[in-house]
């Protein structure tokens, strides 16, 4: 009984020690953690969602303007007839022919190129796209059929053709022409039965292509987006190529023998011998290596330095982070400076820190990121400083607060910034931050604390 009242019902002081007992509302403010993945899920299936409007909008206008190119070739093509004999139903030999296509390789294969960038926007998404002029030229060997044991008169050389494969021939701008031995010859649509070529276009040649010296050269404008490669088709091939774009992204299975990367552009020079790749230098139709040609392909990727999408999805995954560290940041104000935070107010705070992620994501699409995470970033931890200003009463416990959120935003992008070594950043920064509470707290005694709470939680107690 307390002096001059009734004594307090269990029901109230139950309810008033669990208001007061730190370590359960430790655990509270680890459900409030669990309630705060609601809207960091709803923020991570926004991402996904405008990533996949982002891909649409640049699938719509590479549909149009020009897909990733790939030049295969040239080769040259000449169909010859297969004979062979066989027993026919009267037991007779008869004599069967069919039509095949032998594929010859250049001796000789050097490509000049010069890629020239540009933005296409659908809406508020811009899409990079290029223009490329190449000119090629090189040197066939005279195709011979002495592997295949055809004879001088079953080669059909008035069938003859140069193939060149062309990834997305729809986007070709200008009438290319080739020069056959210094003689002009016009191409036509269609790869001409190029292996692996899937669009391009052919030249006719005729008997042009029995010839002893058979020198070709032209020149082909090209749309696209996204890269463009080529295939190494010379027994020695040369490629020399230039742009105005700064972040190169060079692929497949040579990288190039000279590079030199600057701010305004790049340029790089392959020299492949054939010995490196699958395949031979001359095949038959029953023999295209396809699958070998598409898998030596190499060259260069025009990839944008950063992007937002990915690394607003990268960042994400960061929020839980994010949130337990702060709502423990105020615990430990709330135990080591002796105040009183309600729930709601750990729940405003949390969902601050939640929408910093939203914020990043909508400025990125209108802003390079660095300045998206900046102005994102600030505006949550002066909204942070001014609350906790007003809810702890003390301006040194709110600025602590926002600097170690302010050291948490840097920290992350530190860590998205630097992909390569995210993993032991983000390692040796969850233990610098565990041993930054061990070394705050290393004075608190938890059992007085524990006592503490119990004598106010009687003290408070309403009477009956």
């Amino acid at each position: 009984m307390q002096p001059g009242g009734s004594a307090p019902s269990p029901a109230s002081t139950l309810l008033s020690f669990l208001q007061s007992s730190q370590t359960l509302k430790l655990l509270g403010v680890g459900g409030l953690v669990l309630v705060l993945q609601v809207p960091i899920a709803l923020v991570a299936a926004l991402v996904a969602e405008r990533q996949g409007r982002r891909d649409e909008a640049a699938a719509d206008v590479t549909s149009r303007w020009g897909r990733e190119q790939a030049l295969t070739g040239p080769a040259l093509l000449v169909p010859y007839l297969e004979r062979w004999t066989e027993p026919d139903e009267d037991d007779a030999t008869v004599v069967r022919t069919r039509e095949r296509v032998a594929t010859f390789l250049p001796e000789e294969l050097a490509v000049r190129g010069r890629l020239e960038s540009e933005r296409r926007a659908r809406g508020i998404f811009s899409v990079p796209v290029y223009r490329a002029a190449l000119t090629v030229e090189g040197r066939f060997a005279p195709p011979s059929f002495a592997a295949w044991g055809v004879s001088p008169d079953d080669v059909l050389w008035e069938r003859a053709r140069l193939a060149v494969g062309i990834a997305d021939a729809r986007a070709i701008q200008e009438a290319a022409v080739l020069s056959w031995n210094g003689e002009p010859v016009e191409f036509e649509p269609g790869a001409g039965g190029l292996a692996s070529a899937g669009g391009g276009m052919h030249a006719p040649l005729g008997r042009r292509a029995a010839g002893d010296a058979l020198r070709f050269s032209f020149a082909v404008a090209l749309n696209g987006s996204g890269g463009l490669h080529f295939t190494p088709f010379g027994r020695e091939t040369r490629v020399e190529l230039s742009a105005d774009w700064p972040g190169p992204s060079f692929q497949g299975q040579w990288l190039p023998s000279e590079r030199e990367v600057r701010d305004d552009g790049f340029s790089a020079a392959w020299r492949i011998p054939y010995l490196g790749r699958s395949y031979g230098q001359a095949w038959s139709s029953d023999a295209a290596p396809a699958e070998a040609i598409a898998a030596s392909r190499f060259g260069v990727a025009l990839h944008e330095g950063v992007d937002p999408y990915r690394m607003a999805e990268r960042s994400v995954k960061y929020a839980r982070l994010f949130v337990v560290w702060t709502l423990g940041m105020v615990w430990l104000i709330e135990v080591i400076g002796r105040r009183r935070v309600h729930p709601i107010q750990y729940l405003l705070m949390g969902g601050a820190v939640c929408l910093f992620f939203l914020l990043e994501l909508s400025l990125s699409e209108h802003l390079r990121f660095a300045t998206a995470y900046a102005v994102a970033s600030a505006a949550v931890v002066a909204a942070l400083a001014a609350y906790a200003g007003a809810v702890l009463g003390r301006r040194r416990q709110a600025a602590a607060l926002a600097a170690v959120v302010a050291a948490l935003y840097g920290y992350l992008y530190v860590v998205l910034r630097d992909e390569d070594y995210a993993l032991l950043i983000g390692s040796l920064g969850l233990f610098a931050a565990l041993a930054g509470v061990m070394f705050l707290t290393r004075g608190v005694d938890w059992y007085a604390l524990q006592d503490r709470s119990e004598a106010t939680a009687r003290r408070d107690a309403p009477s009956v």
